[in-house]
């Protein structure tokens, strides 16, 4: 029974199963450094069609790319995608001015905002956390890797499932 299991596992994984093309999830082109959203309905990954190096976002449910205005930038590199739970906010590595930035693209609002422009030393591996406030990166700002979590602030407009409420954290004294 079990090499029966096995023997299926390995057809279904085989690559000729696989659809292709310009408007599938997957080319002939390099394609890596996936994401996907917590309520898992979008993907996010780099790839490089059309000779293109761009991060990508993929609609699960729909099956097919989500334009994405202004995400990426002529002669800028893309890297490490993270996405909120909806996949509202995108966090990724980019470049500015040839320094890597920890960069955030709000879908809603189409706009694309660099989170750490004045960091001393370098950033990279960003994450957002599912509600889109909080994004932690590694930072060598002390001559060590190390870990931020840069808090965007109580007024930004959280991305939670629509009816669900949100347990704000304790205030000081």
């Amino acid at each position: 029974m079990e090499s029966t299991f096995s023997l299926t596992l390995l057809t279904s994984c085989s690559s000729e199963n696989i659809p292709t093309g310009p408007t599938s999830l997957n080319s002939r082109f390099t394609e890596d450094q996936p994401a996907l959203s917590g309520n898992g309905r979008f993907l996010a990954f780099v790839s490089n069609r059309n000779s293109v190096h761009q991060l990508l976002v993929y609609d699960l449910q729909q099956q097919q790319f989500v334009r994405i205005q202004g995400l990426s930038r002529p002669n800028t590199i893309v890297e490490s995608p993270s996405l909120s739970y909806t996949g509202r906010y995108i966090t990724y590595m980019t470049s500015d001015q040839g320094r890597p930035v920890v960069a955030l693209y709000d879908r809603a609002a189409q706009q694309s905002q660099i989170l750490t422009p004045i960091y001393r030393g370098w950033a990279r591996n960003p994450s957002i956390s599912p509600d889109g406030r909080y994004v932690v990166f590694e930072t060598s700002a002390r001559g060590q890797w190390d870990v931020e979590v840069l808090d965007r602030g109580p007024n930004i407009e959280l991305d939670i499932p629509n009816g669900a409420t949100v347990d704000r954290p304790p205030t000081s004294p």
